[in-house]
Protein backbone atom coordinates (compact mmCIF):
# COMPACT_ATOMS: atom_id res chain seq x y z
CA UNK A 1 0.00 0.00 0.00
CA UNK A 2 1.36 3.43 -0.76
CA UNK A 3 1.51 6.34 1.53
CA UNK A 4 0.21 8.88 -0.88
CA UNK A 5 1.48 12.06 1.89
CA UNK A 6 5.09 10.67 1.91
CA UNK A 7 5.53 9.96 -1.37
CA UNK A 8 4.53 13.71 -2.02
CA UNK A 9 6.43 14.78 0.59
CA UNK A 10 9.41 13.21 -1.62
CA UNK A 11 8.29 14.23 -4.87
CA UNK A 12 8.49 18.01 -3.27
CA UNK A 13 11.75 17.69 -1.36
CA UNK A 14 13.21 16.13 -4.92
CA UNK A 15 11.29 19.35 -6.80
CA UNK A 16 13.22 21.59 -4.87
CA UNK A 17 16.62 20.14 -5.06
CA UNK A 18 16.36 20.25 -8.66
CA UNK A 19 14.90 23.99 -8.96
CA UNK A 20 17.61 24.89 -6.40
CA UNK A 21 20.04 23.06 -8.81
CA UNK A 22 18.63 24.66 -11.88
CA UNK A 23 18.88 28.26 -9.72
CA UNK A 24 22.80 27.54 -9.40
CA UNK A 25 23.54 26.63 -12.84
CA UNK A 26 21.79 29.50 -13.98
CA UNK A 27 24.02 31.93 -12.05
CA UNK A 28 27.12 29.99 -12.61
CA UNK A 29 25.95 30.54 -16.21
CA UNK A 30 25.48 34.50 -16.04
CA UNK A 31 29.14 34.86 -14.28
CA UNK A 32 30.43 33.32 -17.00
CA UNK A 33 28.84 35.28 -19.69
CA UNK A 34 29.52 38.10 -17.54
CA UNK A 35 33.12 37.31 -17.08
CA UNK A 36 33.25 37.05 -21.46
CA UNK A 37 31.65 40.21 -21.26
CA UNK A 38 34.21 41.74 -19.00
CA UNK A 39 37.15 40.37 -20.87
CA UNK A 40 35.11 41.91 -24.18
CA UNK A 41 34.88 44.97 -22.97
CA UNK A 42 38.72 45.02 -21.60
CA UNK A 43 39.78 44.51 -25.40
CA UNK A 44 37.89 47.42 -26.84
CA UNK A 45 39.33 49.53 -23.97
CA UNK A 46 42.80 48.45 -24.74
CA UNK A 47 41.70 49.15 -28.48
CA UNK A 48 40.28 52.56 -27.78
CA UNK A 49 43.06 53.58 -25.55
CA UNK A 50 45.81 52.31 -28.58
CA UNK A 51 43.91 54.41 -30.92
CA UNK A 52 43.71 57.46 -28.49
CA UNK A 53 47.73 56.98 -26.94
CA UNK A 54 49.50 56.30 -30.33
CA UNK A 55 47.72 59.19 -32.28
CA UNK A 56 49.10 62.93 -32.33
CA UNK A 57 49.44 65.32 -29.69
CA UNK A 58 46.89 67.79 -30.02
CA UNK A 59 48.45 71.38 -28.55
CA UNK A 60 46.04 72.27 -26.20
CA UNK A 61 43.03 70.07 -25.11
CA UNK A 62 39.75 72.47 -24.48
CA UNK A 63 38.10 71.34 -21.82
CA UNK A 64 34.32 70.34 -22.29
CA UNK A 65 31.82 70.92 -19.42
CA UNK A 66 29.28 68.98 -20.72
CA UNK A 67 27.68 65.75 -19.28
CA UNK A 68 27.59 64.18 -22.39
CA UNK A 69 31.81 64.42 -22.06
CA UNK A 70 31.94 62.76 -18.70
CA UNK A 71 31.81 59.03 -19.58
CA UNK A 72 34.71 59.49 -21.91
CA UNK A 73 36.91 61.59 -19.73
CA UNK A 74 35.58 59.34 -16.81
CA UNK A 75 36.76 56.02 -18.96
CA UNK A 76 40.48 58.04 -19.38
CA UNK A 77 40.95 58.97 -15.65
CA UNK A 78 40.04 55.36 -14.26
CA UNK A 79 42.51 53.31 -16.76
CA UNK A 80 45.59 56.14 -15.54
CA UNK A 81 44.55 55.70 -11.82
CA UNK A 82 44.48 51.87 -12.13
CA UNK A 83 47.63 51.75 -14.63
CA UNK A 84 49.47 53.98 -11.87
CA UNK A 85 48.26 51.44 -9.04
CA UNK A 86 49.29 48.56 -11.01
CA UNK A 87 52.92 50.18 -10.97
CA UNK A 88 52.92 51.20 -7.28
CA UNK A 89 51.80 47.66 -6.29
CA UNK A 90 54.72 45.85 -8.05
CA UNK A 91 57.24 48.64 -6.69
CA UNK A 92 55.86 48.24 -3.15
CA UNK A 93 56.23 44.46 -3.43
CA UNK A 94 60.05 44.79 -5.25
CA UNK A 95 61.31 47.64 -2.64
CA UNK A 96 59.68 46.75 0.37
CA UNK A 97 61.32 42.92 0.14
CA UNK A 98 64.68 44.52 -1.31
CA UNK A 99 64.43 46.84 2.19
CA UNK A 100 63.55 44.04 4.37
CA UNK A 101 66.21 41.43 4.02
CA UNK A 102 69.43 43.44 2.49
CA UNK A 103 70.20 45.05 5.76
CA UNK A 104 73.62 46.54 4.25
CA UNK A 105 71.16 49.15 2.29
CA UNK A 106 68.07 48.67 3.99
CA UNK A 107 69.04 52.38 6.07
CA UNK A 108 69.86 53.46 2.57
CA UNK A 109 66.59 52.81 0.81
CA UNK A 110 64.11 53.90 4.17
CA UNK A 111 66.11 56.84 4.19
CA UNK A 112 65.25 57.54 0.09
CA UNK A 113 61.27 56.34 0.59
CA UNK A 114 61.56 58.86 3.61
CA UNK A 115 62.73 62.04 1.41
CA UNK A 116 60.63 60.48 -2.15
CA UNK A 117 57.25 60.26 -0.10
CA UNK A 118 57.71 64.02 0.94
CA UNK A 119 58.42 65.22 -2.42
CA UNK A 120 55.41 66.80 -3.86
CA UNK A 121 53.95 65.83 -6.92
CA UNK A 122 54.73 69.23 -8.77
CA UNK A 123 58.62 68.79 -8.05
CA UNK A 124 57.90 65.77 -9.92
CA UNK A 125 56.21 67.28 -12.66
CA UNK A 126 58.83 68.99 -14.75
CA UNK A 127 61.43 66.35 -14.61
CA UNK A 128 58.91 63.88 -15.43
CA UNK A 129 56.79 65.71 -18.04
CA UNK A 130 59.02 67.07 -19.94
CA UNK A 131 61.10 63.73 -19.95
CA UNK A 132 57.87 61.34 -21.25
CA UNK A 133 57.05 64.14 -23.76
CA UNK A 134 60.80 64.46 -25.18
CA UNK A 135 60.61 60.45 -25.53
CA UNK A 136 57.45 60.56 -27.03
CA UNK A 137 57.45 63.63 -29.31
CA UNK A 138 55.13 62.72 -32.52
CA UNK A 139 52.61 60.40 -29.66
CA UNK A 140 50.32 61.59 -27.41
CA UNK A 141 51.36 58.76 -25.26
CA UNK A 142 54.64 60.88 -23.81
CA UNK A 143 51.56 63.11 -21.83
CA UNK A 144 49.66 59.86 -20.81
CA UNK A 145 52.84 58.36 -19.56
CA UNK A 146 53.74 61.36 -17.41
CA UNK A 147 50.08 61.41 -16.22
CA UNK A 148 50.41 57.59 -14.85
CA UNK A 149 53.54 58.55 -13.69
CA UNK A 150 53.21 61.77 -11.75
CA UNK A 151 49.69 59.33 -9.98
CA UNK A 152 52.38 56.51 -9.31
CA UNK A 153 54.62 59.22 -6.38
CA UNK A 154 51.50 60.37 -5.37
CA UNK A 155 49.89 56.04 -4.81
CA UNK A 156 53.08 54.15 -4.18
CA UNK A 157 54.72 55.26 -0.72
CA UNK A 158 52.09 53.96 2.01
CA UNK A 159 52.07 50.87 0.36
CA UNK A 160 55.75 50.08 0.44
CA UNK A 161 55.85 51.46 4.21
CA UNK A 162 53.00 48.44 4.73
CA UNK A 163 54.69 46.11 2.60
CA UNK A 164 58.14 47.14 4.49
CA UNK A 165 56.48 46.93 7.93
CA UNK A 166 54.35 43.75 7.54
CA UNK A 167 57.90 41.97 6.36
CA UNK A 168 59.47 43.19 9.05
CA UNK A 169 57.02 42.12 11.78
CA UNK A 170 56.72 38.71 10.46
CA UNK A 171 55.79 35.99 13.64
CA UNK A 172 59.54 34.38 14.13
CA UNK A 173 58.02 30.41 13.81
CA UNK A 174 56.16 31.49 10.52
CA UNK A 175 60.32 32.28 9.57
CA UNK A 176 61.55 29.04 11.01
CA UNK A 177 58.69 27.17 9.29
CA UNK A 178 59.92 28.03 5.96
CA UNK A 179 63.13 27.15 6.91
CA UNK A 180 62.87 24.01 7.92
CA UNK A 181 60.44 23.02 4.62
CA UNK A 182 62.98 24.28 2.76
CA UNK A 183 60.98 27.32 1.04
CA UNK A 184 62.68 28.94 -2.26
CA UNK A 185 62.17 32.66 -2.13
CA UNK A 186 59.65 33.08 -4.49
CA UNK A 187 57.39 30.04 -2.69
CA UNK A 188 57.71 31.76 0.63
CA UNK A 189 57.01 35.19 -0.84
CA UNK A 190 53.73 33.76 -2.48
CA UNK A 191 52.45 31.50 0.67
CA UNK A 192 54.12 33.07 3.70
CA UNK A 193 54.77 37.07 3.02
CA UNK A 194 52.04 38.35 0.73
CA UNK A 195 49.69 36.55 2.79
CA UNK A 196 50.71 37.79 5.83
CA UNK A 197 51.47 41.08 4.18
CA UNK A 198 47.71 40.81 2.80
CA UNK A 199 45.32 42.39 4.83
CA UNK A 200 47.81 45.90 5.31
CA UNK A 201 48.24 45.85 1.45
CA UNK A 202 44.78 45.60 0.64
CA UNK A 203 43.57 48.17 2.82
CA UNK A 204 46.89 50.94 2.17
CA UNK A 205 45.93 50.09 -1.87
CA UNK A 206 42.32 51.32 -0.91
CA UNK A 207 43.95 54.82 0.59
CA UNK A 208 46.20 55.04 -2.77
CA UNK A 209 43.80 54.69 -4.82
CA UNK A 210 42.07 57.49 -3.21
CA UNK A 211 44.91 59.40 -2.79
CA UNK A 212 44.93 58.98 -6.82
CA UNK A 213 41.57 60.55 -7.29
CA UNK A 214 42.78 63.62 -4.83
CA UNK A 215 46.05 64.28 -7.60
CA UNK A 216 44.12 63.64 -9.98
CA UNK A 217 43.37 67.23 -11.14
CA UNK A 218 46.85 68.29 -10.84
CA UNK A 219 47.90 65.62 -13.15
CA UNK A 220 45.69 65.92 -15.98
CA UNK A 221 45.54 69.82 -16.05
CA UNK A 222 48.91 72.16 -15.11
CA UNK A 223 51.00 75.01 -16.36
CA UNK A 224 54.79 74.43 -16.78
CA UNK A 225 56.27 77.65 -17.41
CA UNK A 226 54.88 79.37 -20.91
CA UNK A 227 53.48 75.70 -21.49
CA UNK A 228 49.98 74.24 -20.69
CA UNK A 229 49.23 70.50 -20.40
CA UNK A 230 45.96 69.61 -20.20
CA UNK A 231 44.84 65.99 -20.60
CA UNK A 232 40.73 65.06 -21.24
CA UNK A 233 39.79 63.07 -18.46
CA UNK A 234 38.02 63.43 -14.60
CA UNK A 235 40.34 65.58 -13.24
CA UNK A 236 40.48 68.50 -15.14
CA UNK A 237 37.26 68.33 -15.93
CA UNK A 238 36.86 69.09 -12.44
CA UNK A 239 39.32 71.84 -12.26
CA UNK A 240 37.96 73.44 -15.06
CA UNK A 241 34.75 73.68 -13.41
CA UNK A 242 36.20 74.80 -9.86
CA UNK A 243 38.20 77.17 -11.80
CA UNK A 244 35.85 79.06 -13.55
CA UNK A 245 32.94 78.54 -10.92
CA UNK A 246 30.37 76.39 -12.59
CA UNK A 247 28.62 74.67 -9.82
CA UNK A 248 26.43 72.76 -11.67
CA UNK A 249 29.42 70.99 -13.47
CA UNK A 250 31.30 70.45 -10.17
CA UNK A 251 28.20 68.54 -9.45
CA UNK A 252 28.28 66.81 -11.98
CA UNK A 253 31.80 66.13 -12.06
CA UNK A 254 31.45 65.10 -8.54
CA UNK A 255 28.31 62.48 -9.42
CA UNK A 256 30.17 60.65 -11.40
CA UNK A 257 32.87 60.24 -9.14
CA UNK A 258 30.90 59.13 -6.34
CA UNK A 259 29.43 56.41 -8.68
CA UNK A 260 32.64 55.14 -9.93
CA UNK A 261 34.11 54.93 -5.89
CA UNK A 262 30.90 52.88 -5.51
CA UNK A 263 31.08 50.57 -8.56
CA UNK A 264 34.87 50.27 -7.51
CA UNK A 265 34.32 49.32 -4.10
CA UNK A 266 31.20 47.09 -4.47
CA UNK A 267 33.24 45.12 -7.84
CA UNK A 268 36.69 44.87 -6.52
CA UNK A 269 37.37 46.28 -2.80
CA UNK A 270 34.63 44.57 -0.87
CA UNK A 271 35.42 41.08 -2.79
CA UNK A 272 39.37 41.49 -2.37
CA UNK A 273 38.66 42.40 1.88
CA UNK A 274 36.46 38.97 2.09
CA UNK A 275 39.27 36.82 -0.08
CA UNK A 276 42.05 39.37 1.93
CA UNK A 277 40.59 38.07 5.82
CA UNK A 278 41.57 33.91 5.58
CA UNK A 279 44.93 35.41 5.72
CA UNK A 280 44.25 36.90 9.30
CA UNK A 281 46.81 35.43 11.94
CA UNK A 282 44.97 33.50 14.32
CA UNK A 283 44.73 30.00 16.25
CA UNK A 284 41.10 29.83 16.66
CA UNK A 285 38.10 29.97 14.19
CA UNK A 286 36.80 33.29 14.41
CA UNK A 287 32.82 33.83 14.45
CA UNK A 288 32.58 36.67 12.40
CA UNK A 289 33.68 36.65 8.66
CA UNK A 290 33.56 39.69 6.07
CA UNK A 291 31.45 38.60 3.55
CA UNK A 292 30.73 39.19 -0.25
CA UNK A 293 28.11 37.86 -2.35
CA UNK A 294 29.96 38.61 -5.37
CA UNK A 295 32.86 36.56 -3.93
CA UNK A 296 31.19 33.85 -3.62
CA UNK A 297 29.66 33.81 -6.84
CA UNK A 298 32.89 34.27 -8.27
CA UNK A 299 34.14 31.32 -6.26
CA UNK A 300 31.15 28.77 -7.20
CA UNK A 301 31.42 29.70 -11.17
CA UNK A 302 32.11 26.33 -12.82
CA UNK A 303 33.96 28.18 -15.69
CA UNK A 304 36.27 29.60 -13.26
CA UNK A 305 36.48 26.59 -11.13
CA UNK A 306 37.57 24.91 -14.05
CA UNK A 307 40.06 27.57 -15.33
CA UNK A 308 41.42 27.41 -11.35
CA UNK A 309 42.35 23.43 -12.24
CA UNK A 310 43.31 23.32 -15.22
CA UNK A 311 44.99 26.08 -16.28
CA UNK A 312 46.01 28.16 -12.97
CA UNK A 313 46.98 25.28 -10.32
CA UNK A 314 49.04 23.40 -13.11
CA UNK A 315 51.24 26.32 -13.87
CA UNK A 316 51.51 27.43 -10.42
CA UNK A 317 52.77 23.75 -9.59
CA UNK A 318 55.09 23.97 -12.64
CA UNK A 319 56.38 27.68 -11.36
CA UNK A 320 56.85 26.10 -7.94
CA UNK A 321 58.58 22.81 -9.67
CA UNK A 322 61.22 25.30 -11.73
CA UNK A 323 62.50 27.32 -9.05
CA UNK A 324 62.76 24.85 -6.29
CA UNK A 325 65.01 23.06 -9.12
CA UNK A 326 66.73 26.12 -10.31
CA UNK A 327 67.69 27.01 -6.62
CA UNK A 328 69.00 22.89 -5.48
CA UNK A 329 71.13 23.56 -8.83
CA UNK A 330 72.43 27.34 -8.03
CA UNK A 331 73.31 26.07 -4.33
CA UNK A 332 75.24 23.26 -5.91
CA UNK A 333 77.21 25.32 -8.35
CA UNK A 334 78.18 28.00 -6.17
CA UNK A 335 79.27 25.93 -3.34
CA UNK A 336 82.72 26.26 -2.93
CA UNK A 337 84.90 22.60 -2.77
CA UNK A 338 87.95 24.91 -0.91
CA UNK A 339 88.38 27.89 1.41
CA UNK A 340 90.24 29.09 -1.18
CA UNK A 341 87.43 29.33 -3.90
CA UNK A 342 85.17 30.96 -1.41
CA UNK A 343 87.08 33.39 -0.69
CA UNK A 344 88.30 33.96 -5.05
CA UNK A 345 84.13 33.89 -5.38
CA UNK A 346 83.39 36.43 -2.20
CA UNK A 347 86.27 38.89 -3.93
CA UNK A 348 84.68 38.62 -7.26
CA UNK A 349 81.41 39.46 -5.90
CA UNK A 350 83.21 42.56 -3.82
CA UNK A 351 84.49 44.09 -6.85
CA UNK A 352 81.17 43.47 -8.54
CA UNK A 353 79.59 45.37 -5.88
CA UNK A 354 82.40 48.01 -5.90
CA UNK A 355 81.93 48.80 -9.63
CA UNK A 356 78.06 48.92 -9.25
CA UNK A 357 78.47 51.66 -6.32
CA UNK A 358 81.06 53.94 -8.06
CA UNK A 359 78.65 53.94 -10.57
CA UNK A 360 76.15 55.10 -8.93
CA UNK A 361 77.88 57.43 -6.60
CA UNK A 362 79.34 59.06 -10.12
CA UNK A 363 76.13 59.59 -11.71
CA UNK A 364 74.49 60.91 -7.99
CA UNK A 365 77.14 62.92 -8.12
CA UNK A 366 77.14 64.41 -11.84
CA UNK A 367 73.35 65.59 -11.07
CA UNK A 368 74.24 66.51 -7.70
CA UNK A 369 76.76 69.04 -9.04
CA UNK A 370 74.63 70.50 -11.63
CA UNK A 371 71.64 71.25 -8.86
CA UNK A 372 74.30 73.15 -6.74
CA UNK A 373 74.83 75.49 -9.53
CA UNK A 374 71.51 75.82 -10.20
CA UNK A 375 71.32 76.97 -6.28
CA UNK A 376 73.72 79.90 -6.94
CA UNK A 377 70.84 81.77 -8.78
CA UNK A 378 68.71 81.86 -5.42
CA UNK A 379 68.61 84.97 -3.25
CA UNK A 380 69.24 85.58 0.60
CA UNK A 381 65.59 86.82 0.69
CA UNK A 382 64.13 83.76 -1.37
CA UNK A 383 66.24 81.67 1.18
CA UNK A 384 64.96 82.97 4.18
CA UNK A 385 61.40 83.33 2.50
CA UNK A 386 61.69 80.05 2.15
CA UNK A 387 63.04 78.94 5.87
CA UNK A 388 59.72 80.55 7.13
CA UNK A 389 57.44 79.08 4.70
CA UNK A 390 59.01 75.71 6.20
CA UNK A 391 57.80 76.90 9.48
CA UNK A 392 54.74 77.73 8.88
CA UNK A 393 53.91 74.70 6.82
CA UNK A 394 55.96 72.50 9.40
CA UNK A 395 53.05 73.96 12.11
CA UNK A 396 50.11 72.99 9.79
CA UNK A 397 50.95 69.68 9.48
CA UNK A 398 51.28 68.28 13.13
CA UNK A 399 48.09 70.37 13.84
CA UNK A 400 46.54 68.48 10.64
CA UNK A 401 47.83 65.49 12.10
CA UNK A 402 46.91 65.58 15.77
CA UNK A 403 42.99 66.44 14.56
CA UNK A 404 43.05 63.94 11.90
CA UNK A 405 44.28 61.16 14.79
CA UNK A 406 41.52 62.66 17.58
CA UNK A 407 38.74 60.64 15.29
CA UNK A 408 40.51 58.40 13.36
CA UNK A 409 41.74 56.31 15.70
CA UNK A 410 38.33 55.07 17.70
CA UNK A 411 36.48 55.12 14.45
CA UNK A 412 39.37 53.05 12.88
CA UNK A 413 39.14 50.35 15.48
CA UNK A 414 35.58 50.45 15.78
CA UNK A 415 34.98 49.31 11.99
CA UNK A 416 37.87 47.41 12.49
CA UNK A 417 36.45 45.39 15.18
CA UNK A 418 32.54 44.93 13.91
CA UNK A 419 32.14 43.24 10.80
CA UNK A 420 28.65 44.61 10.04
CA UNK A 421 29.22 48.28 10.55
CA UNK A 422 32.98 47.74 8.39
CA UNK A 423 30.02 47.35 5.61
CA UNK A 424 28.50 50.37 6.26
CA UNK A 425 31.36 52.59 6.76
CA UNK A 426 33.96 51.24 4.58
CA UNK A 427 32.20 52.36 1.88
CA UNK A 428 31.65 55.54 2.94
CA UNK A 429 34.78 56.16 4.36
CA UNK A 430 36.46 54.98 0.85
CA UNK A 431 33.96 57.07 -0.78
CA UNK A 432 35.02 60.38 1.08
CA UNK A 433 38.31 59.47 0.71
CA UNK A 434 38.13 59.40 -2.77
CA UNK A 435 36.62 62.55 -3.72
CA UNK A 436 39.15 65.46 -3.83
CA UNK A 437 38.98 68.18 -1.14
CA UNK A 438 40.09 70.26 -4.06
CA UNK A 439 37.09 70.36 -5.85
CA UNK A 440 35.03 71.28 -3.08
CA UNK A 441 37.92 73.95 -1.81
CA UNK A 442 36.63 76.62 -3.48
CA UNK A 443 32.94 76.36 -1.22
CA UNK A 444 35.27 75.52 1.88
CA UNK A 445 37.29 78.96 1.23
CA UNK A 446 34.64 81.11 0.61
CA UNK A 447 32.78 79.83 3.59
CA UNK A 448 35.40 80.30 5.80
CA UNK A 449 36.19 83.77 4.68
CA UNK A 450 32.78 84.74 5.37
CA UNK A 451 33.05 83.52 9.02
CA UNK A 452 36.06 85.50 9.32
CA UNK A 453 38.64 82.93 8.67
CA UNK A 454 41.49 82.41 5.88
CA UNK A 455 43.19 79.92 3.60
CA UNK A 456 45.99 79.72 6.51
CA UNK A 457 42.89 77.71 8.36
CA UNK A 458 41.20 76.30 5.10
CA UNK A 459 44.79 74.86 4.32
CA UNK A 460 44.94 73.08 7.32
CA UNK A 461 41.76 71.68 7.07
CA UNK A 462 42.68 70.70 3.07
CA UNK A 463 45.80 69.09 4.74
CA UNK A 464 43.70 66.98 7.10
CA UNK A 465 41.02 66.20 4.31
CA UNK A 466 43.51 64.61 2.12
CA UNK A 467 45.67 62.80 4.86
CA UNK A 468 43.18 61.39 7.36
CA UNK A 469 42.55 58.70 5.55
CA UNK A 470 46.08 56.91 5.77
CA UNK A 471 45.65 56.64 9.36
CA UNK A 472 41.89 55.53 9.40
CA UNK A 473 42.62 52.73 7.17
CA UNK A 474 45.90 51.60 8.74
CA UNK A 475 44.05 51.48 12.01
CA UNK A 476 41.54 49.81 10.11
CA UNK A 477 43.87 47.20 9.16
CA UNK A 478 45.70 46.84 11.74
CA UNK A 479 42.24 46.18 14.18
CA UNK A 480 41.11 43.26 11.87
CA UNK A 481 44.46 41.71 11.92
CA UNK A 482 44.00 41.63 15.76
CA UNK A 483 43.77 37.61 16.11
CA UNK A 484 39.70 36.79 17.55
CA UNK A 485 41.26 34.55 20.26
CA UNK A 486 43.05 37.43 21.75
CA UNK A 487 39.96 39.63 21.87
CA UNK A 488 38.05 36.55 23.42
CA UNK A 489 40.36 36.24 26.30
CA UNK A 490 39.94 40.24 26.93
CA UNK A 491 36.29 39.61 27.30
CA UNK A 492 36.46 36.11 28.82
CA UNK A 493 38.73 38.45 31.60
CA UNK A 494 36.43 40.95 31.60
CA UNK A 495 39.00 43.69 31.08
CA UNK A 496 37.81 47.17 31.32
CA UNK A 497 37.76 49.81 28.26
CA UNK A 498 41.10 51.42 29.46
CA UNK A 499 42.52 47.54 29.76
CA UNK A 500 41.36 46.54 26.78
CA UNK A 501 43.00 49.81 24.72
CA UNK A 502 46.32 49.93 27.20
CA UNK A 503 46.95 45.69 26.93
CA UNK A 504 45.00 44.82 23.29
CA UNK A 505 44.58 47.65 21.22
CA UNK A 506 47.17 50.06 20.77
CA UNK A 507 49.73 47.51 21.24
CA UNK A 508 47.79 45.59 18.38
CA UNK A 509 47.08 48.33 16.07
CA UNK A 510 50.56 50.40 16.74
CA UNK A 511 52.97 49.07 13.85
CA UNK A 512 50.22 49.84 11.59
CA UNK A 513 49.41 52.76 13.39
CA UNK A 514 52.63 53.91 13.08
CA UNK A 515 52.62 53.26 9.31
CA UNK A 516 49.76 55.16 8.64
CA UNK A 517 51.47 58.45 10.70
CA UNK A 518 54.48 58.05 8.33
CA UNK A 519 52.15 58.43 5.26
CA UNK A 520 49.90 60.53 6.33
CA UNK A 521 53.30 62.84 7.81
CA UNK A 522 54.78 62.88 4.28
CA UNK A 523 50.84 63.04 2.35
CA UNK A 524 50.44 66.26 4.14
CA UNK A 525 53.48 68.20 3.28
CA UNK A 526 52.41 67.07 -0.30
CA UNK A 527 49.20 68.23 0.00
CA UNK A 528 50.72 71.85 0.82
CA UNK A 529 50.80 71.94 -2.49
CA UNK A 530 47.75 73.05 -3.31
CA UNK A 531 46.52 73.55 0.38
CA UNK A 532 48.27 76.59 0.17
CA UNK A 533 47.60 77.86 -3.33
CA UNK A 534 44.44 77.74 -5.18
CA UNK A 535 42.81 78.93 -8.46
CA UNK A 536 39.40 79.66 -8.20
CA UNK A 537 37.06 82.04 -10.30
CA UNK A 538 40.21 82.69 -12.02
CA UNK A 539 41.75 83.87 -9.31
CA UNK A 540 44.90 82.35 -7.24
CA UNK A 541 44.73 82.49 -3.53
CA UNK A 542 47.77 81.51 -0.88
CA UNK A 543 48.88 81.65 2.10
CA UNK A 544 52.24 81.99 3.48
CA UNK A 545 53.98 78.17 3.36
CA UNK A 546 56.18 76.27 1.56
CA UNK A 547 53.59 74.25 -1.00
CA UNK A 548 52.96 77.93 -1.56
CA UNK A 549 56.67 78.53 -2.88
CA UNK A 550 56.75 75.41 -4.42
CA UNK A 551 53.21 75.88 -6.48
CA UNK A 552 54.34 79.93 -7.75
CA UNK A 553 57.64 78.47 -8.56
CA UNK A 554 56.43 75.44 -10.74
CA UNK A 555 53.78 77.97 -12.32
CA UNK A 556 56.72 80.72 -13.28
CA UNK A 557 59.23 78.14 -13.95
CA UNK A 558 61.84 79.44 -11.49
CA UNK A 559 63.31 75.78 -10.94
CA UNK A 560 66.13 77.11 -8.37
CA UNK A 561 63.43 77.98 -6.23
CA UNK A 562 61.49 74.87 -6.60
CA UNK A 563 64.59 72.57 -6.35
CA UNK A 564 65.80 74.63 -3.20
CA UNK A 565 62.16 74.47 -1.15
CA UNK A 566 62.24 70.61 -2.47
CA UNK A 567 65.08 70.07 -0.69
CA UNK A 568 64.07 72.06 2.55
CA UNK A 569 60.88 69.83 2.42
CA UNK A 570 62.17 66.94 1.81
CA UNK A 571 65.08 67.42 4.61
CA UNK A 572 62.32 68.46 6.86
CA UNK A 573 60.96 65.18 6.65
CA UNK A 574 63.88 62.86 6.83
CA UNK A 575 65.09 65.09 10.52
CA UNK A 576 61.07 64.08 11.72
CA UNK A 577 61.64 60.30 10.42
CA UNK A 578 64.68 60.04 12.10
CA UNK A 579 63.95 61.47 15.31
CA UNK A 580 60.40 60.65 15.37
CA UNK A 581 59.12 57.60 13.38
CA UNK A 582 62.39 55.81 12.74
CA UNK A 583 62.51 54.85 16.71
CA UNK A 584 58.73 54.15 17.06
CA UNK A 585 59.12 51.50 13.98
CA UNK A 586 61.61 49.97 15.80
CA UNK A 587 59.90 49.59 18.79
CA UNK A 588 57.22 48.06 17.00
CA UNK A 589 59.38 45.81 15.36
CA UNK A 590 60.55 44.59 18.68
CA UNK A 591 58.40 45.01 21.88
CA UNK A 592 54.92 44.73 19.57
CA UNK A 593 55.84 42.20 16.95
CA UNK A 594 52.82 39.59 17.00
CA UNK A 595 54.67 36.16 17.73
CA UNK A 596 54.36 32.84 20.06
Amino acid sequence: MINLPHSFGYLRSRETLARSQVLQRSWSLMIDLSVAGICLACFYGVVLLARYWFGHPTPQIEISLSPRALPLYAFYSIVRIWMAYALSLIFAIVYGYTAAYNHRIEALMIAGLDILQSIPVLSFLPGVMLAMVALFPTRQIGLELGAIILIFTGQVWNMAFSFYSSLKSLPRELREATIIYRFSPWQRLMQLELPYAAIGLVWNSMVSVAGGWFFLMVCEMFVLGTRDFRLPGLGSYLQTAASTGNGSAIAWGLFTMIAIIVATDQLVWRPIIAWSDKFKFEQVETTSRVTSPLLHLFQNSRGLQALQKHTIQPIAEAVYQRFAENRQRLLAATAPSTPRAARNRQRGISVLQWIVLLAVVGVIGYAAIHALYLLREVKRTQFLQIMGGAMATFFRVNTSLLLASLWTIPVGVAIGFHPRLARIAQPLAQIAASVPATALFPILVMALVQMGGGLGTASILLMMLGTQWYILFNVIAGAMAIPSDLREVAQLYHFTTVQRWKTLILPGIFPYLITGLVTASGGAWNASIIAEYFRVRNQTLQTFGLGAIISAATDSGEFHILLLATIVMAGMVVTINRLVWRPLYHLAETRYKLGG
